[in-house]
């Protein structure tokens, strides 16, 4: 089970294609749900219908508590092992470690970075913020009719509060019982309160790809400082219009705090084909097939030495040298039994605030620290 797009499946598919040619007698087939489904269906109901399932790293804690994945140190060597943790990007390999195993392989990278169209801002001469305050001179700049952008449905609206409390805090909250800091939020809240009344229309109900759809295909979005990068849209020719993509806007030395996200690729603890389907992981997450056959079939791979390949970059006009800074210097989402549901209503409660344009941000931050709570026990 993957997600519904070229970046989900496609690499997959071509996966079957290569393994079949080691074992002709196989027959891999693999099923793809939409974003927002893949994000937040239980993990439970899958691993019983499928062997192979791609993952969001916070789905582990209840994973590995409900005994629904094979631990992959049982099965892979250590040295594989120690190429996978020695090439990850960011967090990525470490993000599917719980309880002193391996859950999945990072065969998939990301984390939210910035976007922009080349051509709207230089036809403006306009140039790509670095900073919060750039963003919003850059706001004031644009000419009418063209917006900024930032997807804002809960789960997304979740994800861009927490990459800001990440960079304004310096610190983890909610992994464990450390609350938000309550002045880190209140002013994270504001960023995203002061740019939500000049955003594109489209951005409250949008989630990366609807975004990344809208401006590749209009010239209505210019910049959107906080999204999750999908590569296949800054290749030539994908969409009517390439994106550019960079690190996150950043008022410090270094882009830090985005919320990394990427995709694991984990086995069924239900799976009875264990050594095929182990050799089909080793397989796709491999650095060479990442660099070739994976990205080439549109994947955005999770290995490092694709990300510094210069043929990679070359067809993604840099996408993933611009943006390996960001994913580097990024934060990881709680992982705990109990988060997803965490997620989805504190993302429901952030984007309401929005909308409502309420200003007790301290009430709310207080509130979200409480259901973190709440939704560990």
């Amino acid at each position: 089970m993957t997600w519904k797009h070229d970046r989900g499946i496609k690499p997959l598919l071509a996966a079957n294609e290569a393994f079949k040619k080691i074992h002709p007698n196989v027959q891999i087939d693999w099923d793809a749900r939409s974003l927002q489904d893949f994000e937040r269906y239980p993990l439970d109901l899958l691993a019983k219908e499928y062997d192979l399932i791609m993952i969001d790293h916070p789905h582990i804690g209840t994973a590995v508590k409900q005994k629904l994945l094979l631990p992959l140190s049982n099965y892979l060597s250590e040295d594989f092992l120690e190429d996978q943790k020695k090439n990850s990007v960011g967090l990525s390999y470490s993000s599917y470690e719980w309880e002193g195993e391996q859950w999945a392989l990072a065969v998939d990278a990301a984390a939210q970075v910035s976007a922009y169209r080349k051509d709207l801002l230089s036809a403006s001469i306009l140039s790509v913020p670095k900073n919060w305050s750039e963003v919003q001179s850059l706001i004031k700049e644009l000419p009418k009719g063209v917006y900024i952008g930032l997807p804002l449905v809960p789960v997304h609206a979740f994800a861009s509060f927490f990459t800001l409390c990440s960079q304004i805090s310096k610190q983890e909250f909610w992994s464990d019982e450390t609350d938000l800091n309550i002045e880190a939020g209140e002013q994270a809240i504001n960023i995203l309160q002061e740019i939500l009344p000049v955003l594109h229309p489209q951005s409250l109900n949008s989630d990366p790809i609807i975004m990344s759809e809208h401006m590749a295909n209009t010239n209505e979005i210019a910049y959107v400082p906080l999204m999750y990068g999908y590569s296949n849209y800054a290749q030539n020719g994908f969409a009517s219009n390439g994106i550019h993509f960079g690190n996150i806007p950043f008022d410090e030395d270094l882009p830090t705090g985005s919320m990394i996200g990427g995709v694991g690729l984990a086995i069924s603890a239900q799976c009875v084909h264990i050594n095929i389907v182990i050799d089909y992981l080793k397989m796709t997450a491999d650095g060479e097939f990442q660099s070739t056959t994976f990205f080439q079939n549109g994947g955005q791979p999770g290995h490092r030495s694709a990300w510094r390949n210069e043929e990679v970059n070359f067809a993604t006009n840099d996408f993933f040298r611009n943006t390996l800074q960001t994913l580097d210097y990024g934060s990881m989402r709680p992982r705990f039994d109990g988060y997803i549901e965490f997620q989805e209503k504190a993302g429901t409660m952030i984007r309401d605030f929005l909308m409502e344009g309420r200003t007790d941000r301290k009430d709310l931050i207080q509130q979200l620290n409480i259901q973190a709570k709440k939704a560990r026990k």
